[in-house]
């Protein structure tokens, strides 16, 4: 099964703001997206269009491991946040990407887990996010 990819939100990604990205090589890209805009949150997606995992070639599967790691431990230490999720759903965006989300201590315990996308609205902050992303984009190129 295949979506159209004029569509996909992952894809239009590839025409964001350089500003935006915490890294990008030619299979895997990071950064903030704007409906996402949490500081702390980013989201690493395939630069092809590749659905869910399945749809990922050997050289993505290779490398996906290694970028996740390093995007995780970057926000961590850019944020000092106690817990760093990686969550990957693919129902609303089939396009294969995660969502790096920092968990800071304030998070109440019924927004732990994936119940912290219940506070995206209540907590994105586009200047924040913006102001944090050179500290995790250092952190990144560091590791």
């Amino acid at each position: 099964m295949t979506s159209d990819i004029s569509d996909c939100l992952m894809c239009r990604l590839e025409q964001g703001p350089e500003e935006a990205q915490v890294f990008s090589d030619p299979l895997w890209a990071a950064e903030i997206v704007p409906g996402y805009d949490v500081p702390g949150w980013f989201i690493l997606r395939a630069r092809r269009h590749a659905e869910r995992i399945t749809g990922l070639n050997e050289d993505e599967l290779a490398t996906f491991g290694q970028r996740a790691r390093d995007l995780v431990a970057a926000v961590t230490e850019a944020t000092g946040a106690p817990a760093t999720y990686l969550l990957s759903f693919g129902e609303n965006y089939r396009h294969f990407h995660a969502l790096i989300a920092a968990r800071g201590a304030q998070v109440p315990p019924e927004r732990r887990n994936g119940d912290i996308l219940k506070l995206r609205g209540e907590i994105a902050d586009p200047t924040a996010a913006a102001l944090l992303l050179p500290k995790v984009r250092s952190a990144y190129q560091s590791s």
